[in-house]
């Protein structure tokens, strides 16, 4: 499609939507395959992996790490933590938290997105060691009538455990309440379960995809369960006794009856602002409030107190003598709930399993929202812990690798990259397409822009690479034994497609384990939108051109020539109007869901489409023998106006299985 409006409402959506998406933001792209600015070798000699890294080199390298990346990527502010034997190696801030602020790694409570579910499913998993939850129960069990979940024509209930392993089978929806950026849209956790409850798409169980509504209803058995706020439960049973006195779930608004208490004024005061770069300068932007579903992503914490976390998470539940879960429960934590293939990352009861270089395995969880962008892993064979964090729109980069990077330069020697199988080619219309992430909403306008954000796609090289591509990263993959398995070109990443009788691609999981995508058929595929639309606004144009050039085919016409010439010109000027109100889109505010401009698009195309319809209707009349005192068009007005007709039919169709054509929804 034009370019000027993908552009316009992809960026509207990523406007409106947090990535919390993403991780979660979140989210459904992937970490940049590449580094975060150029890295530069220490010297150290490599490690075995019974050695530990001496404090003065880790300091080294991670400055030099971070400081390229800030410059490069243009980040404001940075935090890191690292742990390593039960002792924290490493705990440092870089650039500013706010105007005359330093990040103090000490003191500076930054925004870690979706790394706050870690602390629900440790509180879950409390109450499971205690008997008052099971895993293998459904969830409707514990909430009350009027939030359980309907079954909406699906045979198995949603678990416990579904909402641990993100597979309850829910679409995703997010925007304009996820997030919000006004205190008084903050609502209770009782009344947003309620309101934004999505649809059930699928059975619970089959695969991930991540569900920051899944958590929410976590937290909120929880408090229902307790008999008390969610943030009150996890300071008593978790932040209090391991003494994390900077980390939060409570943010800063005004206190007001029916919402938990908000963030105390001495914590406020150290909030990082949240930044954005605008090509000259940062600027601060306003804060994003989440507490609505607080369990899913609104925790503020300092580097400091995240490396007592890592430490907790290493030691089995146990700092300092503190007891905060069991071994069994900590087993658990590395334990995937859904099979996956060696190599697949996989979600071990609520954290995120990884393959590393040199066969490490590491447990974590990444986090994300519009502006901040954390990661936190820990890598129990190296006795290892790193979090980072970033508080500027367009860090995820530096955060998504740092972990990686860390291992690979001091215990792992850099592999051979691997090298491409020409043989893949004879096999590459088996893979080859446009795919869709089930990371997203299944209905209405934010189904409409989902899909038209939607950019991933999977290609063969003449090279015999594997590249699959989400927007403008991409990574290389080679074969790997079996039809369908793949290894990453550099990594230890495997990819497997899931595949029909005749070996052609259906879907695959998302190499963080976070998504599946699947295969675009003919009426969601990307490319043919783009190429229908890009048709639909040149027709379009032409007929609005030829009215001003050719108004004598208007005086020949016959009776149904003129009307259908009436109903043409109707509907290209509501298609333009569509197309222009949906590229004036993308100034909305991130609040304004789904905005004026949006809701004018998708209004213009429904009677774009009913007058479409009606022109497709008398078309064939317009092909009747003029009458006596009749003109009538030649057979090249005649044609043209029937290409218009099916050109414009054809798109209402494929706006409206995208749900565009449903501004009330």
């Amino acid at each position: 499609m034009p370019a000027f409006l993908r552009c316009a409402l992809l960026g509207a959506w990523l406007a409106f939507t947090a990535a919390a998406n993403a991780s979660d933001a979140a989210t459904a792209a992937e970490p940049a395959a590449d580094s975060a600015g150029p890295v530069t070798q220490t010297g150290t000699p490599r490690l075995s992996f019974d050695q530990s890294i001496a404090p003065l080199e880790l300091e080294r390298f991670i400055d030099g790490v971070v400081r390229d990346a800030m410059k490069s990527e243009h980040i404001a502010g940075v935090s890191v933590a690292v742990v390593q034997d039960d002792h924290p190696v490493l705990i440092k801030g870089y650039g500013m938290a706010g105007p005359g602020r330093p990040v103090d790694a000490t003191r500076t409570l930054v925004r870690i997105g979706s790394l706050s579910k870690t602390f629900t499913w440790i509180a879950l998993m409390k109450e499971v060691e205690a008997g008052r939850i099971k895993l293998d129960a459904p969830v409707n069990q514990y909430l009350p009538p009027e939030l359980q979940i309907p079954d909406q024509g699906f045979k198995r209930p949603i678990r416990i455990v579904d909402l641990m392993s993100h597979a309850p089978g829910f679409e995703d929806i997010a925007a304009g309440h996820l997030f919000v950026y006004k205190p008084e849209q903050i609502i209770s956790s009782a009344e947003y379960l309620g309101r934004h409850r999505p649809d059930r798409v699928r059975e619970p169980g089959q695969f991930a995809t991540y569900s920051n509504y899944g958590v929410a209803l976590a937290g909120y058995i929880l408090s229902r369960l307790n008999g008390e706020d969610f943030e009150t439960i996890v300071e008593r049973e978790i932040f209090t006794p391991l003494g994390m006195k900077s980390t939060t779930f409570r943010e800063p608004f005004p206190a007001r009856p029916g919402i938990p208490a908000p963030m105390s004024p001495e914590l406020a005061a150290n909030l990082s602002e949240g930044y954005q770069w605008d090509g000259s300068q940062f600027h601060a932007k306003d804060f994003e409030y989440i507490s609505q579903v607080a369990s899913a992503g609104s925790v503020s914490a300092s580097a400091a107190d995240m490396a007592r976390y890592m430490r907790l998470l290493l030691n089995d539940g146990t700092l300092e003598g503190v007891r905060i879960f069991g071994p069994e429960t900590a087993k658990e934590f590395r334990t995937q709930i859904l099979k996956v293939p060696e190599g697949v990352n996989g979600w071990a009861h609520g954290f995120m399993a990884q393959l590393l270089p040199g066969g490490l395995h590491a447990y974590g969880h990444g986090g994300a929202t519009g502006l901040f962008f954390t990661n936190l892993m820990v890598v129990p064979e190296l006795r290892l812990g790193i979090f980072a964090n970033v508080n500027t729109a367009g860090g995820r980069s530096l955060v998504a690798r740092l972990p990686e990077l860390l291992v690979e330069n001091f215990y792992v020697a850099p592999a051979a990259p691997r090298p491409g199988d020409p043989k893949l080619l004879d096999s590459a219309d088996h893979y080859t397409g446009n795919y869709i992430s089930t990371r997203r909403a299944y209905s209405g306008l934010e189904k409409f822009v989902n899909l038209l954000g939607s950019d991933n796609s999977v290609a063969v090289t003449k090279e015999g690479y594997l590249v699959t591509k989400a927007g403008k990263e991409g990574q290389l993959w080679v074969p790997d034994g079996a039809p369908g398995h793949f290894i990453a070109a550099q990594g230890e990443q495997r990819l497997v497609f899931n595949l029909d009788s005749n070996g052609r691609a259906l879907s695959y999981a998302s190499p963080r384990g976070t998504l599946t995508l699947e295969r675009a058929g003919w009426f969601l595929d990307p490319g043919v939108f783009s190429k229908v639309a890009g048709l639909t606004l040149a027709v379009a144009l032409i007929l609005w051109i030829r009215l001003l050039t050719h108004w004598s085919c208007r005086i020949q016409a016959t009776r149904w020539q003129r009307r259908a010439h009436g109903l043409a010109l109707g509907a290209a000027a509501l298609w333009l109007v569509a197309f222009a109100a949906a590229h004036l889109s993308s100034g909305a505010e991130r609040y304004d869901w789904p905005g004026a401009w949006l809701l004018t698009a998708s209004t213009a195309a429904l009677l774009a489409a009913i007058g479409s319809a009606a022109l497709l209707v008398v078309t064939p009349l317009i092909w009747r023998r003029a009458q006596a005192g009749e003109g009538g068009w030649s057979t090249w007005y005649k044609s043209s106006y029937t290409v218009a007709a099916v050109v414009f039919i054809c798109f209402a169709v494929l706006v409206g299985v995208r749900g565009g054509l449903r501004p009330w929804a």
